[in-house]
C-alpha cells in the first residue's frame, strides 16, 4: 500500500515537470511569433515609408518662396485669371520685424528653432488630443511642414501626403536655415482677400509697410492663416478680434510679451485697425466667387489659394464682360442712384452651365460684398413664380390647355384668414384664357389655379425645379410669389431653363474640371440633372411666356429677331415695391435679373421698375448676336388646334365661324377638342318662298315655310327693292311666315329676299332666298279717267282734292282702329279686318311688335329707311330717292 502511495506521488511530480517542460516551448513560440510579426510590420511600414518617400517631389527652390497661383480657364480653355499672382510682395529675412516673428512663432510653431523640421513632442500631443477629443482636434504640422505642403503637396489628408510632408520637411531643414524657412513661410502664406504674403497683407489691411506694424496688427495678421475666410478683418471683424486676442494669449504663454502688453493690445478693436479702402484687380470676381465656392464644396481637401490648381470653368467672357458693363459706372441702364442694386445670372439653357454672373453694382472683390446673383436672401420672386407653382403644375397634372378659361373676379384665399387676392391694377377683367391670364399677370386666376392644382402637387413640382421652401408646406400666397419663400437670380434662371430644355432640369454649375500639381488625377465635375416635367408642360409654358414678351407685361424685354420667353415679377410690402424681376430664356441662354435696394424697406422708384427687362434685352441681344437661335420645338405630345372663342368646353370652329372668333391654342395630345361648335352654324334658307300681287289692294303678299329645330329658334330679316336698286330693309326679327307689302310702284319689277336669323346668335344666318314679281302698269281706262279729271274746272278740282283729303283722314283713322283691334292677347291676329281699304296694313295675322320694322298700323314701305318703315303713297317717289343716300 505504501509502495502504491509513493508511486502515485512520484507520478504527480513527473506530470508537473512534464507540464512545465511543455509550457516553455509554447511561450517561446508566442514570443517568436510576435517578434517575427514586429519585424514584418516594421519592414512593411518601412517599405511603405520608402515607397511614399520615393514618390515625393523634389525641393524646387522656385516654388518655396512664391505661392503657386490658381489658374482659371473659360469655356474655351483660355486663361482669364490667376489667384495668387496679382497680390503678393516678396520680403527678405532682414525685413521681418521682431514683433511679427514673435507673433507667428508663438501661434504656429513655438519650438520652431528647436526641432529638426518635425516636432515629435507636438506629434504625440496631437495624437493624444485626437484620441481624447476626436480626429482633427489638434494639428502637428510645423512651420517647415507647412512650407513644403503649400509648395509641393496637396491639402488631402492621407498617410502618403503626411509621410512625404515629413520627409520633405527634414530635407528642407538640412538645406536651409531657420530664418530662411521662416521667410519662405511669411512670403507664401495666404491672408484672405487674394493677398499672399505678410507684406501684402500689411499693405491691404493697414496701408502700412511691414516694419511699421504694431503689436495688435502683428497679432491680427498672425491669426488669419489658420482660417482666412473666417478671420477676414473686412467681413468678420468680430471673429478676427477673437482670433487676435487668442494670438496675444499665446504670445504671453510662450514668453514673447508681457501680460500687460497683451491686455493693452486686446483693447484695440479690429475696426479701428483696418483700412477702409479696398481694391481688387481680379477680373470677373462675381463669377470667380461662384467657381471657388464649388471647388471648396466638392474638393474639401484642396486649398485653392495655395495648391496651384488649374480650374476649368464654364465662363463665357463675352457674356460676363457685358454683364459687368451693364452694372458698371457707365451703364446704359437708368439706375436711380448709387445704392440701387442689380444682380443677374446667365445660364446655358441646355446644360445649366453658368456663362456669366453679375453680382452687383458695388461689388469690388471676391467675397467682399453680397453677391446679389447667388446670395440674395429672403427676397420674394413675385409673379415670376406663376409658371413654377401655378400654371406649370396645372398643365402637368390637370392637362389644362392654353385655352383653359378662368374668371378674373373678386376672390379670397381658401384658407384662414381668407385674405382678398388683389390684381396689380385693382380691377377684374372677367373670363379669360390661361394664356391671357399669364401674359397679363393676373393674380386672381393664378390663385384659383393653385387652388385647383393643390399645394402638395405644386410644391413637389417647384422643388423639382430647384426651389427650396422655408416651411414644410407652401402657402396659398406662393401662387403670386408671396409668403416667406426667397430665391436668387441663379435659382430662378435654373428653374426657367428647364422650360426651355424640354422639361429637363440641370443644376447650375461653374466648374467643369480641376487639375492638380504632381501625380494626382484631374477631377471632372458633374452637375445633377433630372426630368422635372413632361415635355408638353415645358413647351406650353414656353409658348405662353412668349406672349408675355410680345404683348403682355414684358414687352421691354423683347429682342428683335430672337424667340424669347419670359416673365415679369414685382413684390409689394408696407413700404412699397422692394423687388423687380425679369427671368427669360431662349433655346440657347437663360437670364434672370433682380433689381432693388439692399434693404426691402426701400421702394423702387417708378423710373427703375423696368430695369430688369431692359438689362435682359440688352444682354440677351448681345450674346445672341452671330449665332442661330432656333424657336422652341413643339413635341408630338402637343396638339395645336383651332378653337372657337367663348366655347367651354372648347369646341372646334365651324366653317361659318368668323375669323376673328377663331384662336389657335395648345392641347395635350388626346385632350384637343373634337366637337364642332354650332354657335355660328349656317342656317338652312327659307323654303317655298312665293310672292302674290293683289291688284285690288295694290299689295304683294309674301309667304314661305321654315322648319327649325326646337333648340334653334329663328326669326327673319326681310328686304326688297325695285329692280336695279339696293335692297332696303322691310322687317327685322320677324317671327311669322307671311307678310303683306304695300306702297309699291306700278310698272316696276320687285325682288324680295328673306334671311333666317338665329335668336341665340344674331351672327348666325342663312343664305337669302329671293323671289321676283312684276307690278302691273296702269290700264288705258285709268289713263282716260285721269285725263278727264284733268279737264275739270279749277273749282271742281279743289272740291275733289278736299274730298280726297277728308277720305284719306277717315281711312287713316279706320286703319288705326283696325290695327289695334287685330291683336289678340297672345299677340296673334284674327285676320278679320273691318276696313277693306287697309291696304297699308299687313294682313299676316301677326303682331308687329316683334318685327321691329313696322309701325303700329303694320304698314310697310319698300323704299323707306327709317325705323317705322312707313310711307304714304303720295310720296313714294320721294322715298325711293333716298336709296343712294342709304
Amino acid at each position: 500500500m505504501a509502495q502504491n502511495s509513493q508511486s502515485r506521488t512520484a507520478r504527480k511530480k513527473e506530470l508537473k515537470q512534464s507540464k512545465k517542460q511543455n509550457k516553455k516551448p509554447i511561450m517561446k513560440r508566442i514570443i517568436m511569433t510576435i517578434l517575427v510579426l514586429g519585424v514584418i510590420g516594421a519592414i512593411g511600414i518601412g517599405s511603405l515609408f520608402i515607397y511614399y518617400v520615393q514618390g515625393a517631389p523634389e525641393l524646387d527652390p522656385d516654388k518655396l518662396s512664391s505661392p503657386i497661383s490658381a489658374k482659371f480657364y473659360d469655356k474655351d480653355d483660355n486663361l482669364f485669371a490667376e489667384l495668387g499672382a496679382q497680390k503678393r510682395t516678396k520680403i527678405t529675412q532682414e525685413e521681418i520685424p521682431e514683433v511679427v516673428e514673435k507673433a507667428v512663432i508663438a501661434t504656429e510653431d513655438s519650438r520652431f528653432y528647436d526641432h529638426m523640421g518635425i516636432d515629435f513632442r507636438r506629434i504625440l500631443a496631437a495624437i493624444y488630443a485626437n484620441i481624447t477629443e476626436g480626429y482633427g482636434a489638434e494639428g502637428a504640422s510645423t512651420i517647415t511642414q507647412q512650407v513644403v505642403k503649400n509648395a509641393f503637396l496637396s491639402q488631402k489628408k492621407t498617410l502618403e501626403r503626411k509621410v512625404q510632408e515629413q520627409w520633405l520637411a527634414l530635407k528642407l531643414e538640412q538645406k536651409y536655415s531657420k530664418d530662411e524657412i521662416l521667410t519662405m513661410y511669411l512670403n507664401k502664406i495666404y491672408y484672405a482677400n487674394d493677398a499672399y504674403g505678410i507684406a501684402k497683407a500689411a499693405d491691404l489691411y493697414f496701408n502700412k509697410k511691414l516694419n511699421e506694424l504694431t503689436l495688435p496688427e502683428a497679432a491680427l495678421l498672425a491669426g488669419i492663416p489658420q482660417r482666412p475666410a473666417a478671420y477676414d478683418p473686412f467681413d468678420r471683424p468680430d471673429l478676427a478680434q477673437e482670433r487676435k486676442n487668442t494670438v496675444l494669449d499665446l504670445m504671453v504663454m510662450h514668453d514673447k510679451i508681457t501680460e500687460k502688453e497683451a491686455e493693452k493690445a486686446k483693447k484695440v478693436k479690429v475696426e479701428s485697425l483696418v483700412s477702409k479702402e479696398k481694391d481688387s484687380n481680379i477680373p470677373y470676381d462675381s463669377f470667380l466667387e461662384q467657381a471657388i465656392k464649388e471647388v471648396k464644396q466638392k474638393l474639401k481637401d484642396v486649398n485653392i489659394y495655395e495648391d496651384g490648381v488649374k480650374v476649368y470653368t464654364t465662363l463665357d467672357p463675352k457674356a460676363q464682360k457685358r454683364a459687368e458693363e451693364l452694372l458698371g459706372e457707365n451703364s446704359p441702364l437708368p439706375f436711380p442712384d448709387k445704392k440701387f442694386e442689380t444682380g443677374l445670372a446667365v445660364l446655358d439653357t441646355k446644360s445649366g452651365a453658368i456663362r456669366a454672373i453679375g453680382g452687383g453694382r458695388n461689388k469690388d472683390k471676391v467675397g467682399a460684398t453680397l453677391n446679389y446673383a447667388t446670395q440674395l436672401q429672403g427676397r420674394q420672386p413675385g409673379s415670376t413664380f406663376k409658371p413654377i407653382v401655378d400654371y406649370g403644375p396645372a398643365i402637368e397634372h390637370l392637362q389644362w390647355s392654353t385655352y383653359h378659361l378662368i374668371k378674373d373676379e373678386p376672390y379670397k384665399y381658401q384658407t384662414p384668414p381668407h385674405d382678398d387676392v388683389n390684381n396689380w391694377d385693382g380691377d377684374y377683367l372677367g373670363t379669360m384664357t390661361m394664356r391671357r391670364a399669364l401674359a397679363l399677370s393676373r393674380n386672381v386666376p393664378a390663385a384659383k389655379t393653385l387652388a385647383e392644382v393643390g399645394l402638395e402637387r405644386a410644391q413637389k413640382f417647384a422643388e423639382g425645379l430647384g426651389i427650396n421652401f422655408k416651411s414644410e408646406t407652401m402657402h396659398e400666397s406662393n401662387a403670386i410669389g408671396g409668403a416667406s419663400t426667397g430665391v436668387t437670380p441663379l435659382q430662378l434662371a435654373a428653374s426657367y431653363s428647364a422650360f426651355g430644355n424640354e422639361g429637363v432640369y440641370n443644376e447650375p454649375y461653374a466648374v467643369r474640371r480641376v487639375e492638380f500639381q504632381g501625380s494626382r488625377s484631374p477631377v471632372e465635375f458633374k452637375n445633377e440633372s433630372h426630368v422635372a416635367m413632361k415635355d408638353y408642360t415645358a413647351y406650353m409654358i414656353s409658348d405662353m411666356l412668349k406672349d408675355v414678351v410680345q404683348w403682355g407685361t414684358g414687352t421691354r424685354a423683347n429682342v428683335s429677331g430672337v424667340p424669347v420667353a419670359g416673365k415679369t415679377g414685382t413684390t409689394n410690402n408696407e413700404h412699397g415695391t422692394p423687388d423687380s424681376w425679369f427671368t427669360g430664356y431662349t433655346t440657347n441662354y437663360t437670364i434672370s435679373v433682380w433689381s432693388g435696394y439692399p434693404s426691402p424697406k426701400n421702394s423702387i422708384p417708378a423710373s427703375a421698375k423696368y430695369i430688369p427687362q431692359q438689362a435682359f434685352s440688352n444682354l440677351m441681344g448681345h450674346i445672341s448676336q452671330g449665332i442661330d437661335t432656333p424657336d422652341f420645338k413643339m413635341p408630338s405630345s402637343v396638339v395645336k388646334s383651332p378653337v372657337e372663342m367663348g366655347t367651354m368646353p372648347p369646341k372646334l370652329p365651324s366653317e361659318f365661324t368668323p375669323e376673328e372668333q377663331i384662336k389657335y391654342e395648345l392641347f395635350v395630345e388626346g385632350t384637343e377638342p373634337q366637337e364642332k361648335s354650332d354657335q355660328f352654324e349656317k342656317l338652312d334658307p327659307v323654303k317655298d318662298l312665293s310672292a302674290e300681287f293683289d291688284e285690288e289692294k295694290g299689295t304683294v303678299k309674301l309667304t314661305w315655310d321654315y322648319e327649325a329645330e326646337e333648340d334653334k329658334q329663328v326669326s327673319f330679316n326681310i328686304a326688297g327693292s325695285p329692280e336695279g336698286r339696293p335692297m332696303q330693309s322691310i322687317a327685322e326679327g320677324y317671327t311669322n311666315t307671311q307678310l303683306e307689302v304695300s306702297n309699291l310702284q306700278k310698272g316696276e319689277t320687285y325682288t324680295f329676299e328673306i334671311v333666317a336669323v338665329s335668336d341665340k346668335n344674331p351672327e348666325n344666318k342663312s343664305d337669302p332666298n329671293t323671289v321676283t314679281i312684276d307690278i302691273p302698269k296702269k290700264s288705258e281706262l285709268d289713263d282716260l279717267l285721269d285725263g278727264l279729271n284733268g279737264d275739270d274746272d279749277e273749282e271742281d278740282k279743289k272740291d275733289k282734292d278736299k274730298k280726297k283729303d277728308n277720305d284719306e283722314d277717315s281711312d287713316s283713322n279706320n286703319n288705326d282702329s283696325d290695327s289695334g283691334d287685330s291683336n289678340n292677347d297672345d299677340g296673334s291676329s284674327d285676320g278679320n279686318d273691318s276696313d277693306s281699304s287697309g291696304s297699308d296694313s299687313t294682313n299676316d295675322g301677326s303682331s308687329n311688335d316683334d318685327s321691329g320694322s313696322t309701325d303700329d298700323s303694320g304698314s310697310t314701305d319698300s323704299g323707306s329707311t327709317d325705323d317705322s318703315n312707313t310711307s304714304d303713297s303720295s310720296n313714294s317717289s320721294d322715298s325711293q330717292s333716298t336709296d343712294d343716300a342709304a
